[in-house]
């Protein structure tokens, strides 16, 4: 479609916010002036702005979207019980159908809270990928792979396979709205062997990968002690990080790990709502940032989150920083929009996207300002961050197609996704009793 916000405020690429219109044809930005351009009979819609903030969609680098089904099930525990006593028993019974209706529930939620795209760690691949083009938005999906066996070897295992086999498929996928990365869970569940190989397997394949790293002092301290070194050298020890990496958490990590992601362009996904609410800690953010390292932000599952409302993890990074660091200069409201937006297109590798700028994919999302908590309007910015809700978002649009819009979603059938999401929930739950 071809569309003109017209009379709108809008975040430019340096987080400062103007006033103008941007014009969009096709999936791209092809106008941006401080009037109508001359052509406005090629714009099939004109968009009243009044009231309105224009800012570029936000980036979840890293999510579990079918866990949504999890949401609210295992609470108030610690990480590892959390894991293996109610996560893994209850993942080992969802079906292939399941991961599909999870996955589309939460990218309602995403695209509601106008997020554009994310990065999902999950299982049954295909079902996932196939609720990413459905919808329209953007992923970098990656298939997850737990190792237990420290014997194992890469090639015995049916991911040495299916890994290819995604790539080939689907990676570019959709116009290029699907990405695959590939993934090791974590230093603890996995082996030297596979990793070495999975970080080969992503350089000769041409893409990317995710993990997680030193997310608990339990698993940052355990590999100390097991490998004589911390996850992140072992990671860069074994080329691993010969692939552009995503690596979520990173809570524990110290002085000499972030060397480690800043020599070899490592994003670090922040998870401030999830790290929260499991008490795994308060990530060196501002460390890390001021160490050249790229952070964007994560809202994880939804049993350690439990909602993908961005702006909520946005305020969370530009506040519990201050408190953690006695310093209530860190992290400021732009750093926090650029966290969420540019960072995070960097992360998957998406070169023109995540900000406002011409030739830029048309990844747009339009905020409600006249509402009283955004009210007086000292600073938009500021307001963004620190007052805004996620569900002041009225527009989501992903390559030029809007995709949510005043309360409706134009390519999910909400009602039917939240039925079987109930229906799968209920006899899963009912098979662990």
């Amino acid at each position: 479609m071809s569309l003109i916000f017209a009379d709108i405020d809008y975040l430019s690429p340096d987080c400062t916010v103007e006033h103008g219109c941007i014009g969009i044809q096709g999936d791209r930005v092809t106008y941006i002036g401080s009037q109508l351009p001359e052509n406005l009979d090629d714009f099939q819609e004109v968009y009243d702005g009044r009231g309105r903030l224009l800012i570029p969609g936000m980036y979840n680098i890293h999510a579990h979207a079918p866990m949504t089904l999890l949401r609210g099930y295992a609470e108030n525990m610690v990480l590892q019980e959390w894991l293996y006593n109610k996560v893994f028993p209850f993942e080992g019974k969802m079906t292939g159908p399941d991961n599909y209706y999870g996955s589309l529930l939460a990218i309602a939620e995403m695209l509601r809270f106008g997020v554009v795209s994310y990065s999902d760690m999950y299982f049954e691949t295909d079902d996932r990928i196939r609720a990413v083009a459905e919808s329209g938005i953007k992923a970098n999906v990656c298939p997850a792979l737990m190792v237990f066996d420290q014997e194992v070897v890469f090639s015995d295992l049916e991911e040495s396979i299916t890994n290819a086999r995604y790539v080939k498929e689907f990676h570019n996928s959709q116009a290029g709205r699907i990405r695959i990365d590939l993934n090791i869970h974590s230093e603890y569940i996995s082996n030297p062997q596979v990793v070495r190989a999975v970080g080969e397997q992503a350089v000769e394949l041409g893409v990317g990968t995710h993990i997680h790293i030193s997310e608990t002092k339990q698993e940052h301290e355990d590999c100390k002690d097991r490998r004589g070194m911390s996850p992140a050298a072992y990671f860069e020890g074994l080329d691993f990080f010969k692939a552009p990496c995503t690596a979520a958490h990173a809570v524990w990590t110290e002085p000499d790990d972030w060397e480690v992601f800043s020599r070899n362009a490592v994003s670090v996904a922040a998870n401030p709502a999830s790290n929260l609410k499991l008490a795994s800690g308060f990530a060196p953010i501002p460390e890390m940032i001021a160490a050249g390292v790229n952070v964007g932000i994560g809202t994880d599952g939804m049993a350690s989150n439990n909602n993908h409302n961005m702006l909520q993890d946005v305020y969370l990074l530009a506040t519990v920083y201050k408190a953690s660091s006695d310093d209530p200069t860190v992290i400021s409201p732009a750093q926090a929009m650029q966290a969420a937006t540019l960072n995070g297109a960097r992360a998957q590798g998406r070169k023109d996207c995540g900000s406002i700028a011409l030739g830029n994919k048309a990844d747009l999302v339009v905020m409600d300002t006249d509402v009283p908590w955004m009210y007086p309007q000292t600073s938009k910015l500021n307001n963004l961050v620190y007052s805004a809700l996620g569900s002041d978002v009225i527009l989501t649009m992903v390559d030029g197609e809007v995709l949510y819009r005043n309360g409706q979603w134009q390519t999910i059938d909400i009602e039917r996704v939240k039925h079987e999401a109930l229906s799968a929930v209920t006899r899963i739950i009912s098979g662990l009793a």
